[in-house]
């Protein structure tokens, strides 16, 4: 038999037992409710039903039979590392890469990079993506940080839920945005017809809110940059698809996968193979410095070359 431990933090209070454990871990639902019978997940030591609702600093234990348990394998993968201690390692996520294991994804995610590359993790956040306080989309690419032990996880879990951390994205979208900048507040929860999107046309919803201004328009496509005043899932696709300019690539909210441009009298189409964002800037505090961090990563070179055609094609 296998356990660990997971502390509820506030910005999870009030889920039901079994969708916090099975988000948490590697575990499905169905699996987490037929540990929870078998009094294999304990709440503060007791067993509770799957539709208890967690409390803040509700500590919740889960044993699971060792067999059972899946592992992080390390794999010798290549990666960018902006910063890396002690205490939490800051990394350059490419395109492409997944950031832990799931369905589909044994291998080659960051996590198992990671693995082979740092000396422990923290526990928390079971065993498939122990650290991970924080995650970027498989197809977004940029800057993240994974704690590495325990105490670092809840200190920027704190940050990111006080909105203390620094977060700005670079996005190519669709269309010609008039305004040089504005706000988008939307409320975003799980859609009703598709339960693995996201829709700010929802009956529970949470507050979500981000801030942008524009950085070049191109008349088919604008570059514009986004800081994040909260951290909903696919925030940014989801809030500027709901205003008619969804990220170009993006192949699940708005579909927007090529734009047409005129260059030399011709006409030419520019494809989007992977959603055009960023994650360009990341600033915290150190839990255990207290020195304020700041890491910037430039732009990859896919979103680099679909700029350079943008350009050329709105040149006078």
């Amino acid at each position: 038999m296998k356990s660990f431990i997971i502390n509820v933090l506030p910005p999870d209070a009030s889920k039901r037992l079994d969708v916090f454990v099975s988000e948490k871990t590697d575990i499905t639902r169905s699996q987490v409710q037929r540990l929870i019978r078998e009094r294999l997940v304990l709440v503060n030591n007791k067993q509770e039903s799957p539709n208890y609702r967690i409390r803040t600093n509700d500590s919740i234990t889960i044993n699971k039979p060792e067999e059972e348990f899946k592992t992080l394998i390390p794999e010798n993968i290549p990666l960018k590392i902006f910063h890396i201690d002690d205490h939490l390692v800051v990394v350059d996520k490419p395109a492409g890469m997944v950031v832990y294991p799931a369905t589909g994804h044994d291998r080659g995610t960051l996590l198992n990079a990671l693995a082979y590359r740092c000396k422990k993790l923290a526990s928390i956040g079971g065993p498939l993506r122990p650290g991970v306080v924080h995650r970027l989309d498989k197809d977004t690419s940029g800057i993240m940080v994974v704690a590495l032990d325990d105490k670092t996880y809840y200190d920027l879990a704190e940050q990111f839920k006080n909105r203390t951390i620094n977060r700005k994205y670079m996005a190519l979208v669709y269309g010609n945005i008039k305004e040089d900048s504005g706000k988008i507040v939307m409320e975003i929860g799980r859609s009703a017809s598709d339960r693995k999107k996201m829709s700010t046309k929802t009956k529970r919803g949470k507050e979500a809110v981000t801030r942008w201004k524009v950085i070049k328009k191109f008349g088919a496509a604008t570059l514009i940059e986004a800081k994040l005043g909260t951290g909903r899932t696919h925030q940014i696709r989801v809030h500027f698809s709901a205003i008619g300019h969804p990220v170009l690539g993006d192949k699940t909210y708005g579909k927007k996968i090529e734009v047409e441009i005129k260059t030399d009298g011709s006409k030419k189409k520019i494809a989007f193979p992977r959603q055009m964002l960023h994650a360009e800037t990341l600033g915290f505090t150190h839990p255990v410095t207290k020195e304020y961090l700041e890491f910037s990563s430039p732009l990859p070179e896919d979103m680099e070359g679909c700029i350079k055609n943008l350009t050329l094609s709105a040149a006078p």
